[in-house]
């Protein structure tokens, strides 16, 4: 198991170490990882989002509804619930509660989740995989860019000339960036039973492939213009992704009484460190950026206690 575990977890690692020696030796600037950054959510992000879920059969998402409901609920729940905490309980500005409610709610399922749940649980990982992917790219990622959206006034790379935002342009900026409307009709597609020839699927995948390499080493060069931190925030962040969200998950799934397959499945699911996405959206929108990339850092590296102590608890293997 702890093979499996380090196999998944390490890329991430030294991925982000890479970038960190990266801009140690001054090869990347913070600028610079702002740019990497712009490439991966406005091509090779969506390509990623695209084409991972237009190949998803339709019959995996209602094969399994308990385990369905389960891992979206604990992703929206976990979403909604630190937002609000951060928001208006710690008094954070909304564009720091919505990346901390993406940070806590969204674990990096798209990236690591066919290493670990697929080596765990075979072909039936194919349904929390896919939920988790859908739940994040058509959910909490565009209402987290239509917050920052609202709070910031728009990403780094908007006009400085620009009139102000409202609400309306918030959301309609949003929705028009690649980001946001690609996995959606790669959604409407999948409903829909239309199937894209396997050359262009791989054809548009090549880019695809670049964005969790890229935006991990982009996250280092992030790391080390703003230094590791260990403090509340980081610290409340990291423990509510990999402790409090699967906790009480498997603690409700037990009591609801749910098969033992399922409550396993969408735990592990639900136990997987924060995605890079979380980092992404911090450096284009310039909001929280230590705080996300010091959440993913720790996150990552206790992912590998905190895993394997829920992958005992719900005695996955015995």
């Amino acid at each position: 198991m702890l093979t499996v575990l380090l196999g998944a977890m390490l890329p991430i690692v030294v991925t982000l170490v890479l970038g960190f020696l990266a801009a140690w030796h001054h090869d990347f600037t913070g600028d610079q990882a702002s740019v990497l950054n712009r490439m991966v959510m406005r091509y090779a992000l969506p390509l990623s989002l695209f084409t991972g879920l237009v190949v998803t059969r339709r019959a995996e998402l209602v094969s399994d509804l308990p385990m369905t409901v389960a891992v979206a609920g604990a992703m929206l729940g976990g979403y909604l619930l630190a937002f609000g905490v951060a928001h208006w309980l710690l008094r954070q500005d909304l564009g720091v509660s919505a990346l901390v409610g993406l940070a806590v709610g969204g674990p990096a399922v798209p990236f690591v989740g066919t290493s670990v749940l697929g080596f765990l649980f075979g072909a039936t990982s194919a349904v929390p995989i896919a939920v988790a992917g859908i739940v994040m790219n058509l959910v909490q990622v565009p209402l987290t860019m239509i917050l920052l959206e609202h709070a910031t006034g728009g990403p780094v790379t908007r006009a400085a000339d620009a009139p102000p935002r409202t609400l309306c342009t918030s959301i309609l900026g949003a929705l028009k960036e690649p980001v946001v409307w690609a996995p959606f009709v790669a959604l409407v597609l999948v409903l829909l039973g239309i199937g894209l020839p396997k050359a262009v699927t791989q054809a548009l995948a090549l880019l695809g492939t670049t964005t969790g390499g890229v935006a991990l080493f982009a996250s280092g060069v992030v790391l080390f213009a703003h230094k590791v931190a260990v403090n509340p925030p980081v610290i409340g962040v990291v423990l509510a992704r990999n402790v409090v969200v699967p906790g009480i998950l498997l603690l409700v799934l037990g009591l609801l009484g749910l098969p033992a397959a399922a409550v396993q499945q969408s735990v592990i699911t639900m136990a997987i460190p924060t995605a890079s996405i979380a980092v992404i959206l911090a450096v284009q929108y310039r909001t929280g950026q230590k705080l996300m990339a010091s959440t993913l850092f720790w996150s990552t590296i206790l992912s590998l206690a905190t895993m394997a102590a829920f992958i005992a608890l719900t005695g996955v293997g015995s």
